[in-house]
């Protein structure tokens, strides 16, 4: 069957993926292409949307589009980077203004354009840019403001339109309307793309590139490498598929145990594998230079690394154990497409930053790849869409819902330190910070470092703590306020107990990987991921990482547990489960309480960062 098709032009947007899940999910084929595609390639698409990105269109190295798509005829969307792009190709200015705008943002409809269509004059979208339209293109007008700077704009006579925020994310109230509306409404196209067709291609994928061959599976027993091992056994190939659970010792509290018997009962025979020393003396080629053993590191990016090679260099060894050719045998994982977003690979964008470098994208995954051995049939498929896919697959609830868990597991959530994150602009920062206190709401800046995404890049930024007066609304009112004064900030968290008198803190904990320090984090995640299962929260959290880190506010040799909860779809954009609305106060505080009976634990704080500013992972 024939489908209408939309173009997707790349400029390294972390979102990209995002416009072509919303657009399929809508019913219509996308494709992201490259910016610069020519006017042939072009032609075969009947709209296009330009995606945002890191840059700045005045940068000198800036991706640049081909100026003729403007001259097509056809209908244009410009989200962020591609409305500035569009603005300036055109003749408008585009300008870098002091404020930022992270996180969702209230905007105002001012015209009747048809691109808002049956949405409210006044709604939430999301933002995340520093440079501003100041001056409109001839002949388009101005749509949609946020405090008084361009959120959209419109040409209607031309089919050009644009938006400062991104539609595509679940954190634009009524995003996925505002794109139905460019597809149907404003392109004319038909809605015929389903999850059937994506289905299809998997296993299409999956028989082509495996063929005869035998094939290494890897299942964590998250909902992404268990339904890739029944899309496996779906395909009826020719070559044997060993799956393989690995137990690294960084994983939850009996989280081994529960994914084998979990697995078995969905049919998947499962080889267990345990073996901590061996991950916890690996170590890795980082830029040339072989790096330290995992247990003697503390850098977020090297210690990802060299968890990531770890596993391939297990593969090697299982390889061996089961007898298989090492030259032939396919890796299978169930990479997604934010893991390959967020790691910059060329498989999800040829612009993209790095944000982290996810397990199954490290080098030695890559050289894998270029030897076509390996195999990731949900590379083009976000969370939901596998989730969608479980359930038409006949897998079980509990494995479908179960919550993300990376691949390193606990390792890259135990923040990594010998000592206190302090910049020259330590105190600087502090002081701008300090500016957002109230009288019953202090504010304090803590020394480690944590990542965060701010304009399509990655951020690694200072930690800022508010504490006092527990008044949910007002917490999450100054901490999505910080960001867009206080640059020095890309994470805000809310510490329960008594308020802070200083207004920064300088002691830290000196941390390494060890068992030690896992076994105090997993005693954490394990009293507050059972608080949530106990309450059947489960589904409405959509993932809640528990996180330690080195700050010991003054009792030295301990360390902190912070509480991070994301309601989210699409596992690129988030907010948190706000305490007295998606979140009982007292489930909160239970949870709280349970972890605080480990007397080794300094201090509890509770995330207020929607994603952006904030990744979901703090490192």
């Amino acid at each position: 069957m024939t489908h209408h098709r939309v173009a997707i032009l790349d400029p390294g947007a972390q979102y990209g993926k995002l416009i072509d899940k919303t657009v399929r999910k809508l019913g219509v084929e996308s494709q992201i292409v490259d910016l610069a595609a020519s006017d042939a390639d072009l032609a075969k698409y009947d709209a296009y949307i330009i995606a945002g990105g890191g840059a700045s269109v005045h940068d000198a190295d800036a991706p640049q589009c081909n100026a003729g798509i403007f001259k097509l005829g056809k209908p244009i969307l410009g989200i962020c980077y591609g409305l500035q792009l569009m603005v300036k190709e055109l003749g408008g200015r585009v300008e870098k203004l002091d404020t930022r705008e992270d996180g969702p943002i209230e905007i105002a409809v001012e015209t009747d354009s048809r691109f808002f269509e049956g949405t409210p004059k006044k709604q939430i979208a999301l933002m995340t840019h520093g440079d501003t339209v100041t001056k409109l293109p001839e002949g388009f007008r101005l749509d949609a403001t946020s405090d008084g700077l361009t959120a959209a704009i419109s040409n209607d006579a031309a089919k050009m339109y644009g938006t400062q925020f991104h539609p595509e994310t679940d954190l634009s109230q009524y995003g996925s309307n505002l794109i139905s509306n460019f597809l149907f409404k404003i392109s004319g196209l038909t809605a015929s793309y389903t999850l059937e067709d994506r289905h299809q291609a998997a296993l299409q994928e999956i028989r082509d590139t495996v063929g005869e061959r035998d094939v290494l599976l890897f299942v964590s027993g998250g909902v992404d490498s268990t339904i890739t091992a029944l899309l496996m056994a779906e395909a009826q190939l020719k070559g044997v598929v060993h799956a393989v659970h690995v137990d690294h010792g960084m994983m939850r509290h009996n989280e081994s145990e529960v994914v084998e018997v979990a697995l078995k009962d969905a049919g998947i025979d499962l080889d267990v594998v345990r073996d901590p020393s061996f991950f916890m003396n690996a170590s890795t080629d980082i830029r040339g230079t072989k790096s330290k053993t995992l247990k003697e590191t503390t850098d977020p990016e090297e210690k990802r690394a060299i968890i990531g090679d770890a596993f391939i260099q297990l593969r090697n060894r299982e390889i061996d154990r089961l007898g298989l050719c090492p030259d032939t045998t396919v890796l299978a994982m169930g990479t997604l497409r934010p893991d390959l977003i967020e790691s910059a690979s060329e498989l999800a964008s040829g612009n993209a930053k790095v944000i982290k470098t996810h397990h199954n994208d490290t080098p030695l995954v890559r050289e894998l790849r270029k030897r076509n051995q390996v195999i990731e049939p949900l590379k083009e498929l976000h969370k939901d869409e596998v989730r969608e896919l479980g359930r038409k697959l006949g897998a079980p609830d509990e494995l479908v819902w179960r919550h993300p868990f990376p691949g390193p597991g606990l390792g890259i959530r135990l923040l990594c330190a010998t000592e206190a994150y302090m910049r020259a602009d330590f105190l600087a920062v502090a002081a701008e910070l300090a500016k957002h206190a109230t009288d019953t709401i202090k504010t304090t800046l803590l020394p480690v470092r944590t990542v965060g995404v701010q304009g399509d890049d990655r951020t690694l930024s200072y930690l800022a703590a508010l504490s006092g007066e527990e008044d949910w609304p007002t917490l999450q009112k100054i901490a999505r306020a910080i960001p867009k004064s206080v640059h020095g900030v890309n994470r805000i968290v809310y510490v329960f107990g008594e308020a802070l008198t200083n207004t920064a803190e300088e002691a830290i904990t000196p941390t390494y990987p060890s068992k030690e320090a896992f076994d105090q984090l997993r005693v954490a995640d394990d009293a507050a991921t059972k608080v949530l299962a106990k309450r059947g929260l489960n589904k409405s959290v959509a993932q809640m990482p528990i996180v330690s880190f080195p700050v010991n506010f003054g009792m030295e040799g301990r360390r902190s547990i912070g509480i991070r909860t994301m309601i989210t779809n699409d596992f690129m954009t988030g907010d948190i489960a706000l305490p007295g609305k998606e979140l009982p106060v007292d489930v909160v505080h239970e949870m709280v309480t349970e972890i605080k009976k480990d007397d080794s634990i300094a201090r509890v704080v509770y995330d207020l960062t929607s994603k952006p500013p904030g990744t979901t992972e703090w490192e």
